[in-house]
């Protein structure tokens, strides 16, 4: 797995804007998903050094707000780490009158992190329910040092979150001692410095902390998040990450990114950042 904070500077919701070096350019406007943002950073600056004629601009801020640009037609392109709600696409057929177009973009096997002086190696799903909806406090209780738990967690806006609270915590709240953090980075940065912290985020982040293997049971292997897991489905927290775009202006410009994000040399760029190339059967849909 790769540790993609050890390559790229730290990036924030206000984003960065890639500028081509040609004179006359297109512009393309990405937003949304911080997972996804360091992911969608590479892409530009590898597609822009092919395509001098175009320009990409790149913010983060969280999936919701992406999805909440795409509506009001402030960004063309939404990235996201989780599925469109029914009612986002009621937002944007009101605003433009169809249902976003969905492209998935590549696979990630959500991680879960703990600090790397942590002797914890593995935990069940339910021991993951347990921790963060607040009932588990100590580690001693999964088989860790007498030191109470302390839970890093994402801001409400992100699709990582809310992936997380209905596929770990089946919908339930998290604790209200989970400390809210500002994106994956700021999550593993926290758990980095501290030797009782735990936080979950994309499987190409990693940098200062160690990545748990995880059993769906007490029956079950502890399997480690990586490609051919995440591909298969035998990891128990994988997912899509997603584009969506309106489809009346997927087309041209915007319509060429999308077919080589999901290329091969595009899904290259995936590997290349720490996130897992969608099989080839998958990018034809």
């Amino acid at each position: 797995m790769k540790n993609i904070l050890n390559a790229v500077p730290l990036l924030t919701a206000a984003g960065l804007a890639f500028t081509a070096s040609a004179g006359n350019t297109s512009t393309i406007t990405v937003k949304g998903s911080d997972t996804l943002v360091v992911q969608a950073q590479k892409w530009a600056e590898t597609y822009m050094s092919k395509n001098n004629s175009v320009k990409i601009q790149v913010t983060g801020g969280g999936t919701g707000t992406g999805f909440a640009a795409l509506q009001n037609q402030t960004t063309d392109l939404c990235n996201a780490s989780r599925k469109i709600r029914a009612a986002e696409i009621t937002e944007c057929i009101k605003t433009f009158g169809k249902r976003p177009t969905e492209y998935k973009v590549c696979l990630d096997g959500l991680s879960v992190y703990v600090n790397k002086e942590n002797p914890v190696k593995e935990l069940t799903m339910e021991q993951l329910l347990l921790i963060f909806t607040g009932k588990t406090k100590n580690w001693k209780v999964v088989g860790g040092s007498d030191a109470p738990i302390t839970l890093y967690s994402r801001e409400n806006s992100s699709g990582t979150y809310e992936f997380f609270k209905e596929n770990v915590l089946q919908g339930r709240d998290f604790a209200s001692r989970a400390q809210t953090m500002p994106g994956t980075a700021a999550v593993l940065e926290a758990v980095a410095k501290d030797k009782n912290g735990i936080g979950y985020g994309g499987a190409a982040y990693g940098a200062g902390a160690k990545h748990l293997a995880i059993k769906k049971d007490d029956r079950s292997p502890a399997i480690e998040p990586n490609e051919e897991t995440v591909v298969k489905g035998t990891y128990p927290i994988w997912r899509y990450l997603y584009v969506y775009v309106n489809p009346e202006i997927d087309k041209g410009e915007i319509a060429n990114y999308l077919a080589w994000i999901r290329s091969d040399d595009g899904q290259k760029v995936v590997k290349e950042v720490g996130y897992f190339p969608l099989p080839k059967y998958l990018r034809e849909q």
